[in-house]
């Protein structure tokens, strides 16, 4: 039994014509889209190294995040009157 041959990857199939894209025919359309609403994450090799899996750079993360704010103080407000410089 014979394959049938692939078709050739820059035409349209018969069933479409172009007259049913007014806008055109663009490629990668949608890709700036996707990038801007995808959450993915690349990490450095060095760093997927470290962490075997995905719920290890969650709960490292995680752990940082709860650090940071838990050492962080909170600014003291301004009393609104300037301080007095000491003379010399």
């Amino acid at each position: 039994m014979k394959k049938d041959k692939e078709p050739d990857k820059d035409e349209l199939r018969a069933e479409y014509k172009r007259s049913d894209f007014p806008a055109g025919l663009v490629r990668g359309k949608y890709a700036q889209r996707m990038r801007e609403s995808s959450n993915i994450v690349v990490l450095k090799p060095e760093v997927a190294r470290a962490f075997p899996n995905e719920d290890a750079v969650n709960n490292a993360l995680l752990s940082l995040t709860e650090l940071a704010r838990k050492t962080t103080r909170p600014t003291r407000r301004s009393t609104g009157s300037p301080k007095k410089r000491a003379s010399r």
